[in-house]
């Protein structure tokens, strides 16, 4: 197997992450490292298609003199019988704007994963290996800025003292509230409600103020005012002496007419 891959980074950056067993761990996509086992082991997840195999290992990455790296690997499924046997080459070559990754190797293995397409296999393998060379790049671009910004922070802590420019911070301003730009009122929901407390204790304000100069008693009986005034009870109309009277009698008048023609009515 042959493939090659493009960073923007130089090659010597790849080789100081290619040399750190830590940060090559943290490189390999999807890896769940076991405590306390070697830099380079524990969980991987492949995705297959619509299929995964878990593995369970570790990885060997060792420099030779050529400048090229030797990777080998054995796992074994997590849930199963089958295994791997990984034997892998890694070179760098320097190119404009970065460097070319070339991965050449062979793997044996045996298990589910022999049961699964080998188109689909290789899809997944080539994958790993894509995203296995960007992350190197970003540990790489992640050490050139630590670098940078730690030499930064260093110059600019010796720099004063070493000069002696040290001065002391002046004093800083108090606020003032009379020169301070006030934001331009927005009318909506809240400011309604601002106003109806700014009347409330507009109106309060205005109860203490004629309440000065009257007595105890006064103050105490005094009905309050605004919007706690007590609501008046509704006024019922009642109906004269004379009307009170009428529907009774009329009343009784058609009845005794009814009765006095009932008994004229026998007479006849």
């Amino acid at each position: 197997m042959e493939h090659e891959v493009f960073v923007p980074v130089p090659a010597e950056r790849l080789r100081e992450v290619l040399d750190d067993p830590a940060r090559v761990a943290r490189a390999v996509p999807g890896l769940q490292q076991d405590a306390g086992a070697e830099p380079v082991a524990g969980r991987l997840k492949i995705r297959v298609g619509s299929h995964s195999v878990t593995y369970r290992g570790a990885v060997r990455v060792s420099r030779r003199d050529d400048g090229s790296y030797a990777v080998e690997g054995e796992a074994e499924e997590s849930r199963g019988s089958g295994s791997v046997e990984l034997t892998l080459r890694i070179a760098l070559r320097d190119a404009e704007d970065g460097c070319t990754v070339t991965y050449d190797g062979t793997a044996s293995a045996d298990g589910r994963i022999t049961d699964l397409p080998a188109e689909a296999v290789e899809g997944a393998v080539t994958r790993l290996l894509n995203r296995f060379a960007e992350h190197l790049a970003t540990a790489a671009t992640q050490g050139t800025d630590g670098e940078r910004a730690g030499a930064g922070a260093g110059a600019e802590e010796q720099t004063p003292a070493d000069l002696g420019l040290t001065e002391e911070p002046p004093a800083p301003e108090r606020p003032s509230a009379f020169g301070a730009d006030r934001p331009a009122p927005s009318h909506g929901p809240a400011d309604e409600e601002d106003e109806e407390e700014d009347e409330d204790i507009a109106e309060a304000a205005h109860a203490r103020r004629t309440m000065i100069g009257r007595s105890a008693e006064e103050v105490d009986h005094a009905p309050p005012r605004g919007r706690y005034a007590p609501v008046p009870a509704p006024q019922t109309v009642s109906p004269p002496a004379p009307l009170r009277w009428a529907a009774p009698a009329a009343a009784l008048a058609v009845a005794s007419a009814i009765v006095a023609v009932r008994a004229l009515r026998r007479r006849r």
